[in-house]
């Protein structure tokens, strides 16, 4: 006897295929059945003609390393059909763990958490699997951490011949453990500092093992081009699969390379490189407030940070290199202080919700001597969020089919992104049911079955015997942000076990580190 039928539900099984009806049975944790026979002997029966079943969502680009630990159930994110997560993105991540230096690097973007009591992968797995898991989460070993491990609180550099073998080391040990691939953020330090001869090193590891890249490169701004030809470079060298994260062009005068980019993930594959890139359906981003600083700034500790800014020939010399970049993307110069809002700041909280230029109107001085007050002054989480792209580019690269779908979901404030609860809504009742950016089913692969493939993973992702019983029904219809957690799906099912259904929650922390 099957455990669940769901009967007659209109499938879209994660393919790409167009929707067809079928009965849908699970037994234990895996779908046992799938057909138009009629089927009786089930435990539960599910009367499913009125609406969509499809797999559980894959997040291809999201940031819950802490949030697993701070909210087992996982809430924020299952409410929005999202099942599996892919953690350790942009090179910021927790193992291997080599203490306060790291967790200061990556507090803005993961958050705060009280007890790092890990210090290897294995030893967080342990910590992460004992106390249940509400979500499936795979996990890619970051740059920053492997930086911090081989060479100390001093990362904010050029790596050496010897730090290099020894990340390599790291990361080779990561990848033999289970770890599915490897990530940097280019544009973030102490990854900034990362010269070719590093990461050359380091995909030969990642290529070793068949892995993938996962990389925020170095400049989404005025030098994407530039900055995107080189990691394309990094993979056709090395021979291995990139993934290009959260891709777009910032600012408004930026916006002409966007057909360029997409030509030239296309072009990259015709000559056998492996690319494919992902996306979150908002054309505003969220990040640290700091990464508004030159990369020699960033390069120092937050207390080093707030001297130099404090100082009034330094702060001059600061605020003249993000007025007149030359060799970095300053999001200051491209997008302006009127579209650079605070998401949240722990020591000037009156501040939350103001763009810069507000700030500035308030303290009666320049944006600019505004933002290096608030960073001074700052001893907590500084966030911000930024108007990085137009609606047509947006809409450009969401309809390409090598750009799947992530999230890029922050919880490190009180006060996220909305990106954060509600972007799988987003994508299927914006982009799907009202403006017809994408069919259903393309909206669904990209959604599942294709980051199930760029995962590796065997049996996920797909409506199909034997694979996990990741399963979602709904009414596209009624898919709509909800204060109350789930943001209108009548059915969420993890591994077989309803996590949702009856309108009634049951957070059963059935997920697993795959």
């Amino acid at each position: 006897m099957y455990d669940y039928m769901f009967r007659n539900a209109l499938v879209v099984d994660g393919s790409g295929r167009e929707p067809y009806r079928a009965n849908v049975a699970v037994f234990g944790d895996s779908i046992a059945f799938i057909g138009k026979e009629g089927i009786t002997r089930a435990r539960n029966i599910i009367d499913s003609s009125d609406y969509v079943l499809t797999p559980g969502f894959i997040d291809m680009h999201t940031h819950t390393d802490l949030q697993i630990l701070r909210d087992r159930d996982m809430k924020a994110k299952i409410g929005q059909g999202i099942l599996t997560d892919v953690s350790g993105n942009c090179g910021i991540g927790v193992f291997p763990n080599s203490g306060e230096a790291l967790h200061l690097a990556v507090e803005d973007v993961l958050g705060t958490y009280p007890e790092w009591s890990w210090k290897s992968w294995d030893d967080y797995k342990k910590v992460v699997s004992d106390g249940g898991m509400g979500i499936n989460e795979a996990f890619l070993a970051s740059h920053t951490p492997l930086r911090f491990a081989a060479m100390g609180h001093d990362a904010g550099r050029k790596a050496t011949k010897e730090e290099i073998s020894r990340m390599c080391t790291m990361l080779d040990d990561l990848l033999s453990c289970g770890v599915r691939g490897f990530s940097s953020g280019l544009y973030y330090s102490p990854c900034l500092f990362a010269d070719e001869d590093e990461l050359v090193a380091l995909l030969s590891v990642v290529r070793k093992h068949d892995a993938f890249f996962a990389v925020h490169h170095r400049c989404e701004g005025n030098d994407v081009i530039t900055s995107l030809a080189e990691v394309i470079g990094l993979a056709e060298k090395t021979g291995v699969r990139l993934e290009v994260s959260h891709l777009k062009a910032i600012g408004k005068n930026n916006q002409q390379y966007v057909p360029q980019m997409l030509s030239m993930l296309e072009d990259a594959r015709k000559r056998g490189v492996d690319v494919k890139a992902d996306q979150y359906p908002y054309a505003y981003g969220s990040t640290s407030l700091f990464s508004l600083l030159p990369p020699h700034i960033l390069g120092l500790s937050r207390f080093e940070q707030r001297l130099a800014l404090s100082l009034e020939g330094e702060r001059e010399e600061i605020k003249d290199e993000i007025l007149h970049p030359s060799t970095w993307d300053s999001v200051y110069q491209m997008v302006g202080p009127e579209s650079i809002k605070i998401m949240y700041l722990e020591s000037n909280s009156e501040y939350n919700g103001l763009s810069l230029a507000e700030v500035g109107e308030k303290r009666g001085k320049d944006p600019l001597d505004a933002l290096f007050d608030l960073l001074s002054e700052e001893t907590g989480l500084a966030v911000m969020s930024d108007v990085t792209q137009s609606e047509e580019s947006l809409k450009m690269i969401m309809k390409h089919p090598l750009v799947s779908f992530g999230t890029d979901a922050l919880y490190s404030t009180p006060i996220p992104h909305p990106r954060s609860f509600h972007s799988s809504v987003e994508y299927l009742s914006r982009y799907v049911e009202k403006e017809h950016v994408l069919s259903l089913e393309e909206a669904i692969r990209k959604m599942t079955g294709e980051n199930a493939d760029k995962l590796s993973l065997p049996d996920r992702g797909y409506i199909r015997e034997g694979y996990k019983a990741d399963i979602l029904l709904f009414k596209l219809d009624e898919l709509a942000p909800a204060g109350d957690g789930n943001d209108g799906f009548n059915v969420i099912m993890l591994q077989g076990k309803p996590c949702f259904m009856d309108g009634k929650w049951n957070y059963c922390r059935a997920g697993s580190i795959l």
